[in-house]
């Protein structure tokens, strides 16, 4: 390998790693539970956000020895806590659920493999009782990172916005029988419950 190649690859090795700084995975953010008002059913509040995860392998070396940094995978943005998912957080905790979306519209739009910024649109889609859009959302973040068990909880709460139990207890269901010991899972479970019992919207 030439000394000009060399140098480019650690150059490009050293940017990656300024990129990822220290983390070695990115946080799903959870947005399909119940809000505050909910927390007496033993749902955690919007304060609580992140809950998955996505690792990033670990760099790799190159035929000569040299350390070739992973490329970006799906779900990495940069650390600037003023970024558009940290601000479409913001909002959406505040139930700022309009700016919320322009914020994970623009995230989504600058980084279309960021699972998280996906995850945040459909839930503030959810919120605005926009599911068709919700649905696409979600949709584009199953394509990047598959269906984990907190986009299958996100999906479980959208349906029971819309009223649809069936499909809801369907979806807590698998998103259960990955994470078992989920709390957001158990919570919008006993939401989901106590919804259809009474009959009541969930929000």
């Amino acid at each position: 390998m030439s000394i000009k190649r060399a140098r480019v690859l650690i150059l490009l090795a050293a940017c990656l790693a300024g990129l990822m700084g220290c983390s070695s995975a990115m946080k799903i953010g959870d947005f399909g539970k119940p809000n505050d008002g909910a927390a007496s059913n033993g749902a955690a509040s919007n304060g609580d956000l992140p809950t998955g995860s996505v690792v990033v392998p670990p760099a790799e070396s190159g035929p000569s020895g040299e350390t070739i940094a992973p490329l970006a995978k799906p779900g990495l943005l940069g650390s600037d806590l003023n970024d558009d998912v940290q601000l479409g957080k913001k909002y959406f905790r505040s139930n700022n659920f309009g700016l919320a979306e322009k914020s994970f519209r623009s995230a989504a739009e600058h980084h279309p493999r960021d699972a998280e910024a996906w995850v945040g649109l459909a839930a503030s889609y959810d919120r605005l009782h926009r599911f068709d859009l919700a649905d696409r959302a979600y949709q584009e973040a199953i394509r990047i990172v598959g269906p984990t068990p907190e986009i299958l909880n996100n999906q479980g709460f959208s349906y029971m916005l819309r009223g649809d139990y069936a499909r809801a207890k369907k979806k807590l269901q698998d998103a259960q029988a990955k994470d078992p010991g989920n709390s957001h899972i158990q919570a919008n479970m006993r939401l989901l419950e106590d919804s259809y019992r009474e009959g009541k919207s969930v929000l």
